[in-house]
């Protein structure tokens, strides 16, 4: 997809095929008439942090040794949401990528990886590219926790927001995103959908097609933001 152009070229990655045709359909709709080299372009790397992080840095290694490397790099697609404050069909922007079960369980309870002395948890994406999508959107913004369980209970949904209160969604693959875009230098965004909530596992009550045309229709209001965007702005 071509866009207009002063702004950098950008990696929207997906999990699964089905998300990544939701964002190209939406970016497609939204795209204003070419007049420059800006360009998306939407991949689907995988299900889970490790098949997002390799697939990412496998594109971001690739443009680059082309001559055509990207500038900002999107992690996008559906997830849950904690309830009441992203109910199932709402759309979240996060301010904060963060690795949600790296660490090590303890007598105490679980300590992020930080606090056994190395690695880190979390990734900030630009501040002014959150608040201009949420903006154009109309999404909640916060904490996207990044899992590689997703939660099945009612106890681990409790655990999670007592330790991350301004948690709004769970998803499999932002943080794995974010660490190949940092290898990159790279800044990172995660935008979900919300296609369930967080806690009991209950597939009758997820609502996959509405999450997923929530996703069409943001990234069809996120193309032009997408497409201007100039992280030295």
């Amino acid at each position: 997809m071509t866009g207009t152009g002063r702004g950098p070229r950008v990696l929207v990655a997906t999990a699964v095929p089905a998300e990544r045709d939701a964002v190209a359909s939406g970016l497609s709709a939204g795209a204003r008439p070419a007049s420059g080299p800006g360009r998306v372009d939407v991949l689907a790397v995988g299900v889970g942090p490790a098949a997002a992080a390799a697939g990412t840095a496998a594109a971001l290694a690739t443009a680059a040794a082309h001559g055509t490397p990207y500038g900002l790099v999107v992690s996008a697609g559906i997830g849950g949401g904690f309830l009441p404050d992203a109910p199932v069909g709402s759309l979240v922007v996060a301010d904060a990528v963060t690795a949600a079960d790296l660490g090590a369980e303890t007598a105490d309870g679980f300590l992020p990886v930080t606090e056994l002395g190395f690695g880190r948890v979390t990734y900030e994406p630009p501040g002014a590219l959150v608040r201009e999508l949420a903006a154009v959107s109309g999404a909640a913004t916060g904490t996207v926790l990044t899992v590689s369980t997703v939660t099945g209970s009612a106890e681990r949904a409790a655990g999670l927001r007592a330790r991350h209160p301004r948690a709004l969604a769970e998803a499999m693959e932002g943080f794995g995103v974010a660490e190949a875009a940092a290898v990159h230098g790279l800044p990172v965004c995660e935008v979900r959908a919300v296609s369930n909530p967080v806690g009991p596992r209950d597939r009758a009550a997820w609502r996959i097609g509405d999450a997923l045309a929530a996703l069409t229709g943001a990234f069809g209001k996120f193309a032009p933001v997408l497409e201007s965007w100039n992280r030295h702005d």
